[in-house]
């Protein structure tokens, strides 16, 4: 399961009359710690924003799920609740989660929340669609590079290989005496 954190930075920005307007915007990234969140997001900002900034705010989020679209230009944050019974008391529950999605509309954002969670085996009921404030979404995706050129990544017939026991390796625990089984007993 991901980790999202939001981020919010400070920076001045050109609006469409061309003055200069400072902003506080917020921005989604996965990440696994605040520190490696920080990293990240200094390094995204500094690809998108001309001038100095300033990361105000990062803290952990309660989105479980990120819908992308290709078609839509707004983030949107829906409300789902899952719902299951519990047989032991018959009576259902419901577990919220939030998901972000994009799209055009909250009606369309709606469709594809819907959509998204079709071939789930639970019930489900949308609570709520709103439009967020976050600008942008940065999932993480693993670098081509992360493995060093020395080395190669295992196939799965190594990894078999690899996995099988040599009748030499020796157990490093004594067995138990009788006498202090019985004395535990």
């Amino acid at each position: 399961m991901n980790t999202w954190f939001e981020c919010k930075a400070k920076y001045v920005k050109i609006d469409e009359n061309g003055r200069e307007k400072k902003v506080n915007e917020a921005y989604l990234l996965d990440a696994v710690s605040f520190s490696e969140a920080e990293s990240r997001i200094y390094k995204e900002l500094e690809t998108m924003v001309s001038g100095e900034f300033t990361v105000t705010k990062i803290a952990k989020t309660n989105v479980a799920e990120i819908i992308p679209s290709e078609d839509g230009d707004r983030w949107f944050k829906a409300k789902v609740s899952f719902i299951t019974i519990d047989e032991e008391k018959g009576k259902e529950k419901r577990t919220a989660q939030y998901v972000l999605v994009l799209a055009k509309t909250v009606r369309d954002a709606y469709e594809k929340v819907v959509e998204n969670m079709q071939g789930m085996m639970a019930d489900f009921e949308i609570n709520a669609v709103n439009e967020s404030l976050i600008m942008d979404v940065f999932p993480y995706f693993g670098q081509d590079n992360d493995i060093p050129d020395h080395l190669r990544p295992l196939n799965d017939d190594e990894l078999l290989a690899d996995n099988t026991t040599n009748e030499d390796d020796s157990d490093d625990l004594e067995p138990l005496d009788e006498d202090s089984e019985s004395e535990e007993e």
